[in-house]
């Protein structure tokens, strides 16, 4: 298991960055390693994102050193979604089966956790969240069925698309943690549209589907100073509260989203005008 660190800087310093210290700051790569778990522990609302791709052994997680607790989940709680091939993750001893876009929710006291493939040629691809928690909610899966789906956009903009809520009061509790999955229609290229800040919550965005040779183009910052990062498939995107948040594909693709902050209320953003960015 490795954990990097990621710091926030405030949107005053962004307006110097070069491509390459943006993506430093703000673009999390290389997470899914076959064999490994990868962690990135971001300043950013003390957010950790991580993957696991099991291979032919188990992975298993459950030290707290690296986070200064005796175990990891000593303040934590975590949602898991599986994004590759079917999949198991054991939590103190009780088993849970994922299937593709299957998550999982792992409630703070957890001891030791470990994650398998069922067919290593077709690895599961674990995709975590972890953010603080304030109080006990028992482990649970969510099946891509049992998540609530609300259809959003216009297929004449270019922007329909379902969004799967997974750990969301409405679903599945808990303490700080929300938890979803976009996945675009047939022929649309936008997400979260149109654009918004919610300054009470950050976000962090998991692109995947992509094809090899297709990008992301994820828009970013202050309403009127944007960037954009050029994201690739399993790339992650921390999203502080004071950016804006959008991005187009030049190929099909889905997103994970995770968001922790103030509240849980979904609908506290506040929209930015597409006319208003600069």
């Amino acid at each position: 298991m490795t954990m990097r660190v990621l710091y926030g800087v405030s949107p005053n310093d962004m307006k110097t960055f070069d491509t390459a210290r943006l993506r430093a700051e703000f673009l999390i790569e290389g997470l899914y390693r076959p064999g490994h778990i990868e962690f990135a522990y971001t300043h950013v609302d003390r957010m950790i994102v991580g993957a696991a791709t099991p291979a032919a052994e188990p992975l298993s997680f459950g030290d707290g050193a690296e986070i200064g607790t005796p175990l990891f989940f000593t303040a934590r709680e975590m949602g898991v979604a599986n994004l590759g091939g079917a999949g198991k993750i054991t939590v103190d001893g009780q088993t849970f089966a994922l299937a593709n876009r299957d998550v999982l929710y792992i409630g703070r006291g957890a001891e030791k956790v470990t994650l398998t493939s069922d067919d290593p040629a077709k690895p599961a691809r674990f995709y975590m969240n972890s953010v603080p928690a304030g109080r006990d909610i028992p482990h649970r899966l969510i099946t891509r069925a049992e998540a609530k789906a609300l259809d959003l956009g216009d297929e004449a903009r270019s922007n329909k698309r379902r969004l799967r809520m997974y750990i969301h009061p409405e679903v599945a509790p808990s303490s700080l943690l929300l938890m979803g999955i976009t996945d675009l229609a047939p022929g649309s290229i936008w997400n979260t549209m149109p654009p918004h800040l919610h300054e009470r919550r950050m976000e962090a965005y998991c692109y995947f589907d992509l094809d090899e040779a297709d990008r992301v183009i994820h828009l970013m910052g202050r309403p009127d100073e944007t960037r954009n990062l050029i994201v690739a498939n399993g790339d992650v995107v921390i999203s502080p509260a004071w950016s804006i948040h959008m991005g187009a594909g030049t190929g099909p693709y889905a997103f994970v989203w995770g968001m922790t902050g103030e509240n849980q209320a979904y609908t506290d953003v506040d929209p930015v005008p597409v006319a208003t960015l600069k």
